[in-house]
């Protein structure tokens, strides 16, 4: 009995180390269950992982034993968020809470976990166990029900976003270089990190620089690094974003400020693969991507003589050009709602959502800047709003006048507008009521055969869910 106690992992074990006597029915029923399942030690290091944890994460269970779990989750609320660390702290369980992991292939897995601390035969805290649901249908099925596309962190409903998104992976294990054109605003960092993160090289760095943000003889030394005494102040070897990207991916934004001697030290970066640093007739080897952003048109600026035709040719292999918002409008209500979460995090708030009419407003807005003007108002509605529902006196000032002059663009599209306000209201009380039609519709004061007539037109896509016993 003895030498079976040995090799025991139950905190239940009368030697308190496990045994193979102890563990054995407790092996079956974890091995049984859908859901993830692993425990760690007071160390964060990983003790046990069942079969399904192994199917959620693609890593089997030798590959898990033993490391940190941080390391095999990748979780977006590891270290300062983290659910096991917080439970250990005060042993007080955490259930179902919503997070994202990365699997092996680097795909972002939508789970709910739930927590709980381990404890042996003196009531002592020994580690942590987790219990993991993988919510990946769950999301199709919720943006399917919402008409949306998403890979990473881009997510779209409109026709012309949905091409983008849908080229993207194969964009990204191309390898070629990228150049992103859209106006202020709209996103093209954001698209780049898609970009690297579905790549062979998301395990390597991305490393992002704006050229317009700094003057022509610091951007060189920016890009290429520098050695020591190669100028006033330099006392020792700095590696520059070419360095720092080695393997990865480079970002870099408004690429149409760079001065035209510059461009040429970029163009030989991108023919030959190899750079001097500032101070170095040493040359080195660059294997680093460039996706490259500009808010203007770069054919133009080769037109003025203003930018290299070479270097164009070479940035341009693969060309994205991002739409601005108000030309994708029916994006507006899922960018409110992420901007409301991310700033429910960001500041320990639960602000539910926006009124009808503010949702009215929002759409009836032309954003000359783009998704980061409606970041900008939603922040601004959450300094003045701290529950419930924001509502109009939540926004700015400038907003109301906007949006009372419309101008021929905004009327032309404003049954677009309507419509999609319409169906972003009718959804959500759908899901209110667990999609019962029925009492859906008595909420929202129409018939339910108007009701069943709005959702066709609309074009809304529910699932064959039958609500009415619910």
């Amino acid at each position: 009995m003895s030498e079976k106690h040995d090799r025991c992992l139950s905190s239940a074990c009368p030697k308190q180390t496990g045994c193979e006597l102890c563990y054995a029915p407790a092996e079956s029923i974890l091995e049984s269950i859908a859901d993830g399942v692993f425990t760690v030690d007071a160390d964060w290091r990983i003790t046990s992982f069942n079969r399904a944890a192994e199917g959620i994460t693609g890593l089997s269970r030798w590959e898990a034993l033993g490391r940190r779990c941080s390391e095999v989750f990748r979780s977006d609320m590891c270290e300062e968020r983290c659910a096991l660390r917080r439970t250990m702290a005060t042993g007080i369980p955490i259930i179902n809470k919503k997070v994202f992991i990365q699997n092996v292939l680097g795909h972002r897995i939508p789970i709910s976990v739930s927590t709980a601390v381990l404890r042996n035969r003196d009531n002592e805290i020994i580690g942590c166990a987790e219990t993991f649901r993988d919510l990946s249908m769950v999301e199709k099925l919720r943006m399917g029900l919402e008409g949306r596309i998403q890979l990473g962190d881009v997510s779209s409903r409109s026709a012309g976003m949905r091409k983008i998104i849908e080229m993207l992976p194969q964009i990204a294990v191309s390898g070629s270089t990228v150049l992103i054109q859209g106006e202020t605003g709209t996103g093209k960092e954001l698209l780049a990190r898609a970009i690297h993160n579905l790549s062979p090289r998301r395990e390597k760095p991305l490393v992002a620089l704006n050229c317009g943000a700094l003057p022509d003889t610091l951007l060189e030394s920016e890009l290429f690094g520098y050695k020591s005494g190669a100028f006033t102040g330099a006392g020792k070897d700095k590696p520059g974003r070419f360095g720092v990207a080695e393997g990865g991916t480079l970002f870099l934004d408004e690429i149409g400020e760079v001065s035209p001697a510059l461009q040429v030290r970029l163009l030989r970066v991108l023919q030959e693969k190899t750079y001097e640093p500032l101070g170095s007739n040493v040359s080195l080897k660059a294997d680093v991507r460039v996706v490259a952003a500009t808010n203007g048109s770069l054919a133009d600026l080769v037109e003025q003589g203003r930018f290299r035709q070479d270097l164009f040719y070479r940035i341009n292999v693969v060309s994205i050009t991002l739409p601005p918002l108000r030309e994708r409008k029916d994006d507006i209500p899922l960018l409110v709602d992420h901007f409301i979460a991310k700033f429910n995090l960001l500041q320990g708030k639960s602000i539910q959502g926006v009124s009808l009419d503010v949702m009215a407003t929002l759409m009836a807005h032309d954003y000359p800047g783009n998704c980061r003007e409606l970041e900008n108002i939603i922040e601004h509605a959450f300094v003045l709003c701290s529950e419930g529902y924001i509502t109009k006196a939540c926004l700015p000032e400038g907003l109301f006048a906007s949006a009372e002059r419309p101008n021929d663009s905004a009327e032309a599209g404003m049954n677009k507008v309507i419509h999609a306000v319409e169906a972003h209201t009718i959804l959500e009380t759908i899901k209110r009521n667990n999609y019962n039609r029925v009492a859906s519709a008595r909420e929202l004061g129409i018939h339910k055969s108007t009701l069943f007539r709005k959702i066709k037109n609309l074009g809304i896509v529910l699932p064959q869910i039958d609500g009415r016993c619910r």
